[in-house]
């Protein structure tokens, strides 16, 4: 059986270890301060790069203006006075050192020169607009920044990030991640670039875990072709044999029956007792703001799973998508299927899922 590594995230709500309040309240300010300062430093970034990589299409320059962006020092045609990569990290160390750590500073220029890359073609055939980032993004930093221990009950874990303690909340943790963060504290499984971020006043640790990965006996001249469709969300064939995962009535009706749900809640909204504004007439969809994404979400990884469990047993080492471009463009014009079926999470979950065992997918 060989063996790989593969990268995994895990979002586990964390508090901030201090019981004295005034420290508590510092912490909380340090925190959105950097949220801020790494709001506007990804936004300064992104920019800076796509200048940089237009700057040749500025023809209101003079002919003789040199544009070839190398450092002068090891190239005479070069126009910067140090390499590309460095600029945008010397621009956000002069507008933000001393305000955050250095180690949030180069990983936030790391991350979004590696996603300016992977999108700059696509900005030049204008398929994509440059990435806009909002106040609520991640704040980012080194893997060697985090250092497990247990707590005193033996039931969370504690650590602190560049000197704010923070304790996890796992709760009654059906998942996995008391087994990773004990893998973790013990040296079996290594922490890779993570990140803190900041939601409706909640702190969740994305948590990136290094571990390695079991590659099953598949045979890869065995294919399974499974077909993504509403009456089943996912059909397959392998060989002879044929199964069905999921259906209509699982799906689609309970989804658009918490459509409708919140939809009622939303016209009744207008009669509820005010008294605070908005937030008081509005307190009844609160339930529902996420309920219908994280039902989605928890069915779409549960089919997923469903196949690849069932390629593993099958040792299907190839797995056939049928047809979906077409499915994909035909729903495009479809207003029900566009809202009520999502065709590309699905797909996501099916590869990220086939990947970890060694499946190979083939979309068609």
């Amino acid at each position: 059986m060989a063996t790989d590594t593969m990268v995994l995230t895990r979002k586990i709500q964390v508090f901030v270890d201090c019981d004295d309040k005034e420290k508590r309240s510092e912490y909380f300010k340090q925190l959105f301060e950097w949220q801020d300062v790494v709001f506007r430093g990804a936004n300064m970034v992104i920019t800076h790069q796509y200048v940089q990589e237009n700057l040749k299409d500025l023809i209101y320059l003079k002919e003789d203006v040199k544009v070839k962006l190398a450092d002068h020092a090891k190239d005479e045609a070069g126009i910067l006075n140090t390499s590309r990569m460095n600029t945008t990290y010397r621009l956000l160390s002069a507008y933000f050192k001393g305000r955050i750590p250095t180690d949030i500073l180069s990983h936030i220029n790391t991350a979004l020169i590696k996603y300016f890359q992977a999108d700059r073609l696509a900005y030049w055939k204008g398929e994509k607009s440059l990435r806009n980032y909002k106040k609520d993004m991640p704040i980012p930093f080194s893997g060697k920044q985090v250092n497990f221990s247990k707590d005193e009950n033996n039931r969370d874990f504690r650590f602190t990030l560049f000197k704010i303690p923070f304790r996890t909340y796992l709760g009654k943790d059906r998942s996995d991640k008391r087994v990773l963060l004990q893998r973790a504290l013990v040296g079996q499984i290594k922490v890779c670039s993570s990140a803190i971020k900041i939601v409706k006043g909640k702190i969740f640790l994305l948590l990136a875990l290094e571990l390695p990965k079991k590659i099953q006996e598949l045979k890869e001249h065995v294919i399974a072709e499974a077909s993504l469709a509403i009456e089943h969300p996912i059909s397959v064939i392998v060989g002879k044999e044929s199964f069905q995962i999921g259906n209509k009535e699982e799906f689609l009706y309970r989804r658009m029956a918490i459509q409708a749900a919140r939809h009622s809640l939303q016209k009744a909204s207008a009669f509820n007792k005010g008294g605070r504004g908005r937030k008081r007439k509005m307190k009844s969809l609160e339930h529902y703001n996420d309920k219908e994404k994280n039902y989605v979400d928890s069915k779409l990884h549960l089919y997923s799973r469903r196949l690849i469990e069932l390629c593993v047993k099958t040792q299907a080492g190839t797995l056939l998508l049928v047809n979906q471009s077409n499915k994909e463009e035909l729903a495009k014009d479809d207003e029900f299927l566009l809202r009520n079926w999502s065709y590309y999470g699905l797909i996501e979950k099916i590869k990220y899922k086939a990947k970890m065992v060694g499946i190979n997918v083939i979309v068609e």
